[in-house]
């Protein structure tokens, strides 16, 4: 059986070593593939602890199908956040006829010219349909105030619209989650650093995430204003603590499993999601508040 090519050389080279120099040499090598199988089974063992619960959403489909049910799910939050990782959990076996992510760039200058909401609901499901946006209308609560790119005139007419219209949706039977991603500076710090030197993540580095370290106390601001103006009953927030990619991506499953009264494959599960991860729009709310009354501004 013909050798791996590195191997002689490799032998070679160690052979050219004096013995205490073998054995670092040797040891590093095993240190680093022990390493490298270490991280390949954690990585394994976290995508099998969500597949029980990614089955269920087959199930929930089945049910949103059956019914003519209709789902609209929004991903919030700060960039690098993990949004965009949770996303593909959340789809990985999911019968691709029956959903859409949904991801809209920049609008058109004739789309500028339109009511605000209607390239959003050009994209809303038909029944039986799930509908995730990557980032929603409420662009204009978040980025688009912080970096100028709407007047102050369109962002009070949103803040001032978003309820009702959202009231309505839910009205006429589309169950409407609204999930915001709360990562903190530091981790976010961290996961644009490796944007910047991991090739296969550079292209999730734009010029606005350069930027977002620098007016993180403006989202945060605005975020306060999004969460206290439109977090109500019929349209509730959802907060996910997502310091912790694999906690987040869980428990974001279980916030969805719970949305509609679906047969469960396995109820033997556990469908509660953490207190500690996930919480309240009206909790967040608070907590914030407490936070500035203590420390003069804003913590998260």
């Amino acid at each position: 059986m013909e050798r791996n090519k590195m191997e002689p050389e490799k032998t070679e080279d160690y052979q050219e070593m004096p013995p205490e120099e073998q054995i670092a040499a040797l040891t590093e090598e095993i240190e680093e593939m022990t390493s490298f199988r270490t991280k390949a089974e954690k990585r394994y063992a976290k995508e099998q602890a969500l597949k029980p619960y990614q089955a269920e959403l087959i199930s929930l489909q089945n049910y949103l199908e059956d019914t003519k049910k209709r789902m609209i799910i929004l991903f919030e939050g700060r960039d690098a956040a993990g949004k965009g990782g949770t996303i593909r959990r959340v789809t990985r076996y999911m019968n691709e006829k029956h959903y859409r992510v949904v991801a809209l760039g920049k609008p058109t200058e004739h789309q500028r010219t339109q009511w605000y909401f209607q390239r959003y609901v050009e994209q809303f499901p038909h029944g039986g349909e799930i509908v995730m946006f990557d980032r929603s209308w409420y662009n204009r609560a978040m980025v688009e105030p912080v970096f100028g790119f709407c007047t102050p005139e369109e962002h009070k007419s949103f803040m001032k619209g978003v309820v009702g219209f959202e009231k309505d949706l839910v009205r006429q039977g589309t169950i409407l989650i609204k999930i915001y991603f709360s990562v903190t500076k530091a981790e976010q710090a961290k996961r644009f650093e490796r944007r910047k030197t991991d090739p296969l993540r550079q292209w999730k580095l734009s010029e606005v995430d350069i930027q977002a370290q620098d007016h993180w106390d403006d989202f945060t601001n605005a975020k306060h204003e999004m969460l206290s103006r439109s977090h109500n009953s019929s349209a509730p927030w959802t907060i996910v603590r997502s310091n912790n990619k694999q906690a987040a991506r869980l428990n974001v499953l279980k916030v969805i499993l719970n949305s509609v009264p679906y047969q469960r494959v396995n109820p033997d599960l556990d469908f509660i999601p953490d207190p500690e991860i996930v919480v309240s729009g009206s909790r967040e709310i608070e907590t914030m508040e407490a936070d500035r009354i203590k420390k003069g501004k804003f913590k998260a």
